[in-house]
């Protein structure tokens, strides 16, 4: 099974062929992106921006890797809140010739493991499209629960769609 481990520098040029491998399969779910984002310079410049939030506390940023060592995706904590809240928002992607094998599912389980257990968070909200059935399983496989639908919450594929809002808490 796949493992997960912080994101460093040297997953550039993986990460880069990754993205351009599964553009068209990524795009409707995600932002619209430039040019350079799917360039191994554009790959740096997230990974760099990824782990400057890492050092601030802010995030955990990971890549999803293979036994055989080859990149499979990326699972992030964003936004790390301390004080009162101690929250996070989960975001997660995955190339689609590694879809439909539990490898999403496996990766949310361990970096949920880390939130509540190594960092002490309470609470993970993670965001779907409404249509993202997929996503949406993974999610329930690993516990959160629906709570909300924000019409219009994200800019995804160049246009303001409606989210399935879920949250997972912890036991403490």
């Amino acid at each position: 099974m796949p493992t997960c481990r912080l994101i460093i520098l040297d997953d550039a040029p993986a990460l880069a062929d990754l993205v351009r491998a599964n553009r068209e399969f990524l795009a409707p779910w995600e932002p619209l992106r430039d040019e350079e984002y799917f360039t191994e310079a554009g790959q740096r410049v997230s990974i760099g921006a990824s782990l400057a939030e890492h050092e601030r506390g802010r995030s955990l940023p990971w890549v999803i890797v293979a036994g055989d060592g080859s990149v499979l995706g990326r699972v992030n904590l964003n936004n790390i809140v301390r004080g009162a809240a101690q929250s996070a928002s989960l975001g997660y992607w995955l190339a689609e010739s590694a879809g439909g094998r539990g490898v999403a599912t496996a990766a949310v389980r361990d970096i949920v493991r880390v939130a509540f257990a190594d960092l002490g968070l309470h609470r993970i909200q993670a965001d779907t499209l409404v249509h993202n059935g997929a996503s949406q399983r993974v999610l329930e496989r690993n516990g959160f629960v629906r709570i909300g639908l924000a019409p219009r919450y994200l800019k995804i594929a160049g246009r303001w769609q409606d989210c399935i809002l879920h949250q997972l808490l912890s036991d403490g």
